[in-house]
């Protein structure tokens, strides 16, 4: 049986992965549970919400006249829009583990790998940022 390296960018990359999963489902509960509990008042009320259930993602931002993208940030108030901040977050955690590993690369001179990580980030933040709009949702 090999034994791994506990310093091996690979395992380094899952543990901070790994913390930030953690993170980001606490952050979700929180914000969750702050939904229901109710003191940031939802745009839609929860008695509400079965009558969207059955629309499509763009059928129900158009009901709520929500526009694509990041326009959600503008509505952090609203405690159903709150629970889109963690899940951000989850969404950029490679990202995070990804930058955590440039100082280790730097310091090693494993420049190549650096580079591949920076070209990474670029990747996942340009595909985050909307600004390409090639299709999906």
């Amino acid at each position: 049986m090999k034994v791994h390296d506990p310093g091996d960018p690979q395992h380094f990359y899952a543990r901070v992965l790994d913390w930030a999963a953690g993170l980001g489902f606490v952050l979700l509960t929180l914000s969750f549970a702050l939904y229901l509990a109710g003191p940031l008042a939802p745009l839609v009320p929860l008695e509400e919400l079965p009558r969207y259930w059955g629309l499509s993602a763009p059928r129900y931002r158009l009901a709520l006249g929500v526009e694509a993208g990041w326009s959600w940030f503008a509505r952090l108030q609203y405690g159903d829009f709150l629970t889109f901040l963690p899940l951000s977050f989850l969404a950029g955690a490679a990202i995070l583990a990804y930058l955590a590993l440039l100082p280790r690369f730097w310091r090693r001179r494993e420049l190549l790998l650096g580079g591949l990580a920076v070209l990474q980030v670029l990747v996942l933040l340009l595909a985050a940022s909307g600004i390409l709009n090639v299709g999906g949702h």
